[in-house]
Order: C-alpha cells, then sequence, then structure tokens
C-alpha cells in the first residue's frame, strides 16, 4: 500500500507540533493560568435595572451611529468608482 511514508511524517509532525504547544503554554506564567490554583475574586459593582437600561440604550444608540457612518461612507465609495468606471468607459 502506498503512502504509508507520508502518514508517517503527517503523524510526526503532528506530535512535534503538539509537544511545542505544550511548551508554549507553560511559557506565560501568570497569564495562561493562575498558578497557585485558587480561584481569583473579583469586586463588581451591583447594577440596577436602571443603570442595564442606560448602558443598554447607549449602545443601542453608538450601534446606530456607527452603522449610519459605515453606510454613507460605503456609498460615498460606491458612487466614487461608478463615476470612475463611467469616465473611463
Amino acid at each position: 500500500m502506498g503512502g504509508e511514508g507520508a502518514m508517517m511524517a503527517a503523524n510526526q509532525s503532528l506530535k512535534a507540533n503538539r509537544s511545542q504547544l505544550s511548551k508554549k503554554k507553560r511559557g506565560f506564567g501568570g497569564l495562561a493560568h493562575n498558578q497557585s490554583g485558587k480561584k481569583t475574586e473579583y469586586n463588581f459593582p451591583k447594577a440596577t435595572k436602571e443603570d442595564i437600561k442606560k448602558l443598554r440604550n447607549k449602545l443601542k444608540k453608538e450601534h446606530i451611529e456607527r452603522r449610519v457612518k459605515q453606510i454613507v461612507l460605503l456609498t460615498v465609495i460606491m458612487i466614487i468608482l461608478i463615476s470612475v468606471f463611467i469616465y473611463f468607459a
């Protein structure tokens, strides 16, 4: 059967890549995981329903403004491209 050498090379390559990946995870120090094994506790402020509604409305408004800017920019670019194509046609 042909191809056994290629499959063996592929398996060796995968094994080598896997061994390098485990070294990378250990090399991060405290960035990849907590070294002490303790759970990190955070003191987040309590959010009221009013705060959540204000934040939601603010994010919706920002999203709409961003979308309008994207549409205007796309329209301007399309008008420029169409005018260039018409000019050179």
